[in-house]
């Protein structure tokens, strides 16, 4: 079986929380990091406003960005990392980060690797549990903080962040729809580009 012929299932959760807000992906072993970056952008779902790094057999991988360059803490490309490579160099779970403000760490785990589907587009959203953070709510003690104030109509930051937030959030429910639409959007892509590319290889 070839690297284009196999699925990785990940599981997805969000560290330092409980109970555990999680998800879980299956995305092609030829996806890079950064493609797999996309999807979980769209299944927390965040809005890909900030940074993120990947941490996994011992090295950093993000957008390298010569300004922020260390010789002790070199940055491999995550546009040019395939999921794959590191499955196949052992690699069974990765550290993700997004927002080094908010500092949204995770963890990755590939959970199962098998032969794709024929029929099945992906990435594709399996299932999950519980509503992600807002973006910008000031990371783990922030989003303490919220869902206190947004849960007490007495609290005294109740108004204001209701007002920031914009409309209800409930922390147990997750928008299915709104997941899979994301990420639909992406096999979409995908399909788009392995198209354009068989085109371009006649």
């Amino acid at each position: 079986m070839s690297p284009a012929d196999r699925v990785a299932r990940l599981k997805i959760e969000l560290d330092d929380w409980s109970p555990v807000i999680w998800r879980r992906v299956e995305v092609p072993l030829t996806a890079s990091l950064k493609a797999l970056h996309d999807v979980i952008q769209a299944a927390m779902p965040f809005e890909d406003y900030h940074l993120f790094q990947f941490r996994a057999d011992g090295k950093r991988f993000a957008i390298p960005d010569p300004e922020w360059e260390s010789l002790r803490d070199r940055t491999f490309s995550a546009r040019t990392t395939k999921l794959g490579a590191l499955f196949d160099r052992g690699v069974t779970q990765l550290s993700y980060t997004y927002d080094f403000g908010d500092d949204w760490r995770h963890t990755v785990t590939v959970e199962d690797v098998f032969a794709s589907d024929f029929g099945t587009e992906y990435p594709r959203y399996v299932d999950g549990a519980r509503r992600g953070p807002p973006e910008d709510v000031g990371g783990i003690p922030g989003f303490q903080l919220f869902l206190d104030a947004i849960a007490d109509p007495d609290h005294e930051q109740h108004d204001e962040l209701m007002r920031w937030h914009g409309r209800p959030f409930e922390p147990e429910q997750l928008d299915v729809a709104d997941i899979r639409g994301r990420i639909a959007k992406l096999a979409r892509r995908r399909a788009i580009g392995k198209a354009a590319f068989a085109k371009s290889r006649r």
